[in-house]
């Protein structure tokens, strides 16, 4: 690709940054970084109303876990700044002005309570009431087109309340070129004069994203599907200015589970997993919201599976890291249709990803979790303990409970798990297995093996009625790792202590 690319990811600072947002911003960096592009992050805050004092730093906090920051944005690399649209708000005046001397723009001092009688009027008679070409110079909306330029001006200098409107051509064919969705033609008679600018000195999205992306020289604007029906009239303000057009790409939607519907906070809270990559607690209700990084998952699987929600590399691969999906990812093999979310799936890329981590780096996330359990251990000892569970675990805190038998006594026995195998001989083959292992002097695996193997043969015995009460009383249940590695790794002691104490409680 011959040109700069420049792309940007515009979020507006209205709450914690929805899944869905994070793919979009994840695409704009992929696409960039493979055209050795730029990567901007500009923060679209003209709506006040709704603004989120901590929802700004949440997006920046939430692309650095990510991976995925920004080359150019708030207090970095401003170049084309500043990039909070808030304080960029006395430029967009100008570009209103100059769409009012071309005729591309007018005045419109219709009220709100008037264009709510419009609304109902019509409904009444079962029609839709829209504000363009059909209506806007019959005389009975009020706006520059049918008033004098000496009203206009008397009106602006009452101080009564105006907006700027696009003139929307009539009786056009506009083709418009998706690099998702290929060519879309629209008739211009169908579209509504939408409002640019507001006598508060504050221009609307419409407005304010064509001027920051044309200042900034963005090529390419990568956005969600919601944006798609605004992109005529993006696309017509691009060649009121005379300027060129970027490049457009709306993705899809990600889906519920059920796959109807986009997917919201609301499935996430019904079906117990997050939608946002952050927790986030907000400031006026103290309402606290599910992250992926505090439900354990790692950033490079967040990204993974996000990757592959709506973009399809054309191979068997799933496992992708940001390096290669930096390499593998092209716009031609972004779906047109929505993505349906799996919470399944997403468990399964974190498993995928933990368990190409070493016992090692899993030991050092571990750690922290077993000290604020109040376990003490030594790291090697624990090393040597992920490196017995870590196959069956999906997420760090999962190990907590695959391996808690490792450094305490179980303090219950699993009834099902009791009821079936401790029969009223068990207690005696476990008393005689106590002074088996008493005898083994080197207790090492293969020895404790050996040892106990052989004394089971000669019993003439299954060896289940042996292996599995003895794995209830060093676990509590039949589930861990091999019998003789968490014999050898609690010792002998800990290992006879631990029969005794089942042969009291089961009898």
């Amino acid at each position: 690709m011959s040109e700069n690319v420049r792309v940007r990811f515009a979020p507006s600072p209205t709450g914690p940054l929805h899944m869905g947002g994070v793919r979009t911003a994840l695409y704009n960096y992929l696409f960039a970084k493979k055209h050795n592009g730029t990567f901007v992050l500009r923060i679209e805050d003209t709506d006040q109303t709704r603004y989120v004092a901590n929802a700004e730093q949440y997006i920046i906090d939430s692309l650095e876990w990510c991976n995925i920051p920004f080359d150019e944005g708030p207090g970095k690399n401003e170049k084309y700044g500043p990039y909070r649209q808030s304080e960029r708000k006395d430029l967009y005046k100008q570009y209103a002005d100059e769409l009012l001397e071309k005729g591309w723009a007018y005045y419109a001092f219709d009220t709100a309570e008037e264009l709510d009688a419009h609304r109902k009027d019509h409904e009444a008679n079962g029609k839709t009431f829209i504000y363009n070409w059909h209506n806007r110079e019959k005389g009975r909306l009020v706006n520059s087109l049918v008033l004098s330029s000496e009203e206009v001006e008397q009106r602006i200098a009452n101080g009564d309340k105006y907006v700027v409107r696009f003139k929307t051509p009539q009786d056009e064919t506009l083709i418009l070129q998706d690099e998702v969705r290929g060519i879309i033609k629209i008739d211009t008679n169908t579209l509504d004069d939408k409002v640019l600018f507001k006598s508060d000195g504050m221009p609307t999205y419409h407005l304010a994203n064509i001027v920051d992306d044309h200042l900034m020289k963005i090529s390419h604007v990568i956005r969600g599907e919601e944006w798609l029906p605004s992109l005529p009239l993006h696309t017509l303000l691009y060649k009121a200015f005379e300027w060129e057009a970027p490049k457009f790409a709306h993705l899809s939607l990600i889906l519920k589970p059920v796959g109807k519907g986009k997917l919201s906070k609301r499935d996430g809270d019904k079906l117990g997993f997050p939608v946002f990559p952050m927790e986030y607690t907000n400031e006026k209700s103290g309402d606290v919201s599910r992250g992926y990084k505090e439900d354990g998952y790692f950033a490079e699987a967040f990204v993974n599976l996000l990757a592959l929600l709506g973009w399809n590399p054309g191979t068997e691969q799933e496992l992708f890291s940001l390096e290669e999906l930096t390499q593998a990812f092209d716009l031609a093999r972004v779906s047109k249709s929505g993505a349906k979310f799996s919470p399944d799936k997403a468990k399964w890329f974190n498993q995928q990803y933990l368990q190409q981590k070493s016992a090692e780096e899993l030991t050092e996330l571990f750690l922290p979790i077993l000290n604020s359990q109040g376990v003490e251990a030594e790291k090697d000892y624990v090393q040597n303990v992920v490196a017995l569970v870590k196959e069956r675990a999906n997420f760090v805190n999962d190990l907590s409970e695959l391996s808690n038998f490792f450094f305490a006594d179980p303090i219950e026995y699993d009834p099902k798990a009791a009821k079936k195998q401790w029969k009223e001989t068990t207690g005696e083959l476990m008393t005689e297995l106590v002074s088996v292992i008493e005898g083994i002097e080197d207790f090492s695996i293969k020895n404790a093996q050996t040892e106990i193997k052989r004394w089971i043969t000669s019993k003439e015995i299954g060896f289940g009625k042996v292996m599995q009460p003895l794995r209830l009383s060093l676990v509590g249940k039949l589930a861990g790792p091999d019998l003789f590695e968490i014999m050898t790794m609690v010792g002998k002691e800990t290992t006879i202590k631990r029969i005794q104490k089942a042969i009291a409680a089961l009898g």
